[in-house]
């Protein structure tokens, strides 16, 4: 009888304290929680992702989580398995390349977001589909391992002599981008079979993403990697190092285009357009473009690499229809199988 005696009081103010508690936890608004798909090297400890969140979860009193894949397109191929029932509010990732899918997935919820400040390397419409970075797709090599690059994308098809890495354009936006570059010099398909072919003779591994077959190329298993002409920007800035070069083409780059979007299907639509207009203000462009290594879509100044950088000659930007895109993977796959 001691004991309960003993333990009433304490268990009367224990349920006093919670009810305290509680009627304090009531008062207090809930933090939101975004959640954001986006690729593994945006959401990587070194990509803009982490310094993005916590920039914007200053103010918006929210929790912004990220959900990284191997590239855009694997991203947007498990958002098409998902519909409807999709945890993610936000999209970051997909491209000029995906846009008429995208389009037509109706995934997608149209933003107000003011797009008139956009300076790209062409006119952009798109409501939906808000871009955030752009850069031209270009072969990277160590110029104090290969002293005489090719200086056409015919050239280095040709060119037994150099080993390649580059994306499979089923899983990456990257080795999508080469697929257009391809289409887009060869035009003829029996042309574009043939350079595929000669192109497999030479080619190290197609790997499913950027971060992977970078990485390859950076421990030396091949001459050159399919990358961005910015990617030496990355050496420079953070390692001191100028001996990565961008191959830069007769024919010209295709640019690539990266875009953001809010999700038809969100919980917090608002909040959710919030976080992509915050990706075109000054302060994210920054952290985008040095994070990323991509140039800002907006005018701001990064840094006097960014600001002196200058593009290469630029091929049409492509936004092939469904069925061409088809094609076009259809002629890629049986081209490198045989």
């Amino acid at each position: 009888m001691k004991k309960i005696a003993l333990l009433l009081p304490l268990a009367l103010s224990a349920l006093s304290f919670n009810s305290y508690a509680d009627d304090n936890n009531d008062n207090k608004e809930v933090k939101q929680n975004l959640t954001v798909y986006s690729y593994d090297s945006f959401t990587s400890d070194w990509g803009p992702g982490p310094k993005l969140k916590k920039e914007f979860e200053k103010d918006c009193h929210c929790t912004v989580s990220f959900v990284p894949f191997e590239d855009g397109v694997t991203l947007f191929n498990r958002l098409r398995l998902e519909g409807k029932n999709t945890k993610a509010d936000v999209i970051i990732g997909l491209d000029n390349n995906l846009l008429h899918t995208a389009e037509q997935s109706q995934l997608f919820a149209k933003t107000n977001i003011d797009i008139s400040q956009l300076q790209l390397p062409i006119e952009w419409k798109s409501q939906t589909f808000i871009p955030y970075d752009y850069g031209q797709y270009a072969f990277i090599y160590d110029s104090t391992k290969f002293k005489n690059p090719p200086k056409s994308l015919k050239e280095l098809i040709e060119n037994k002599k150099l080993s390649v890495i580059y994306q499979d354009p089923r899983t990456s936006t990257v080795g999508r981008g080469l697929l257009a570059w391809v289409n887009e010099v060869y035009k003829d398909e029996q042309k574009t079979a043939t350079a595929w072919q000669q192109l497999a003779s030479h080619t190290v591994t197609v790997g499913k993403g950027w971060s992977e077959t970078y990485g390859a190329f950076l421990k030396g298993e091949s001459d050159a990697v399919l990358s961005y002409n910015t990617s030496p920007l990355y050496h420079q800035i953070n390692e001191n190092k100028d001996n990565y070069k961008a191959m830069t083409f007769d024919e010209g780059h295709i640019v690539q285009i990266e875009v953001a979007a809010t999700l038809a299907s969100s919980k917090q639509p608002e909040l959710a357009q919030k976080f992509v207009a915050f990706m075109i203000t000054p302060e994210a462009q920054k952290i985008i473009a040095l994070n990323n290594i991509m140039l800002p879509v907006i005018k701001t100044s990064i840094n006097p690499q960014f600001d002196n950088f200058t593009p290469a000659k630029t091929l049409a930007v492509p936004q092939p229809q469904n069925s061409e895109s088809k094609k076009q993977l259809d002629v890629w796959r049986n081209s490198v199988s045989k």
